[in-house]
């Protein structure tokens, strides 16, 4: 396995300044933030993604999945910021594929779209998204799995024109939870561009075993997430070691499956003290014998 750490910990960094962190720590490769500050589909060019490119190589630093699941570089809708949501709450979340407008939906879709292409441009293999979204008040969740299997189709058919996979990441208190949601979405949607960005967290914050289900997944996973969770299972990304999970455990079967791909750390809400982070997280998996 190789390890990478996602840069939706460095928001308040530059680009080039995160890449020479991660790679001074240690980390085989990073996980693109396409979203503001780092590469925005929606504000790029040929000439930027060259310049990651370049960046990259410089580094020595692979990409280990593009994150198109955060999107905060637009302003939402009046439909949006009138409904019972808040930007002081997870506002990466908005618009989402579930959104009650369809044309704030649409927005979520033209992203993803943009976002395919960059990661393609980028030379990445996938990119993550978010399972659907939070369900407004005035959908149901029937509606909402409609509007989201809908949107994922449609991003679906860009996903195979530029040989990118989409990958759904199920999350607490979204329209996608667990492995079980996952499938029974999955098996709707019916392209074998869309797969699973499987998180370790947040199933263990539903009350799953993440290492109990990664059979149960693994048709569908190309890209893993870890990251510790408090004992009381509150979905709350905590530094590798300072949570009840058993990482050891959750990595050592997926080392027994064969996977050779990346696992990606994803510690979000440090911003303050993303490098510091970064180090904390690679000293985990240094001293416990993974890297």
């Amino acid at each position: 396995m190789e390890f990478g750490f996602s840069m939706n910990a460095f928001r308040q960094h530059e680009l080039d300044e995160a890449l020479a962190v991660l790679a001074d720590v240690g980390y085989d490769g990073v996980e693109i933030l396409l979203d503001e500050p780092h590469l925005y589909p929606g504000a790029v060019d040929e000439n930027d993604v060259a310049d990651v490119r370049r960046l990259l190589a410089n580094y020595d630093l692979s990409v280990s999945n593009c994150n198109a699941f955060m999107l905060s570089a637009v302003d939402l809708s009046d439909e949006v910021r009138s409904s019972e949501y808040s930007r002081d709450t997870e506002d990466f979340h908005h618009p989402s594929f579930v959104e009650y407008s369809a044309d704030d939906r649409q927005v979520r879709i033209e992203h993803t779209k943009n976002a395919l292409r960059t990661a393609a441009a980028l030379g990445a293999s996938h990119i993550s998204i978010p399972p659907g979204g939070p369900i407004p008040e005035r959908v149901t969740e029937d509606e909402a799995m409609d509007a989201f299997v809908s949107g994922v189709r449609e991003v679906a058919e860009t996903a195979e024109n530029v040989g990118v996979d989409v990958l759904v990441e199920p999350e607490p208190d979204l329209l996608i939870e667990t492995s079980d949601d996952f499938l029974e979405f999955v098996d709707r949607v019916d392209s074998p561009r869309v797969g699973c960005n499987f998180d370790a967290g947040h199933f263990y914050s539903v009350g799953e075993d993440p290492a109990q289900i990664i059979d149960k997944l693994a048709d569908y996973t190309r890209h893993y997430h870890i990251e510790d969770i408090p004992a009381d299972r509150t979905h709350e990304h905590t530094q590798l070691g300072e949570g009840s999970m058993d990482i050891d455990g959750f990595l050592r079967a997926l080392q027994d499956t064969g996977y050779d791909g990346f696992v990606t750390v994803e510690l979000y809400p440090y911003e303050e003290s993303a490098p510091e982070t970064a180090w904390a997280a690679m000293e985990f998996l240094r001293e416990h014998g993974w890297v």
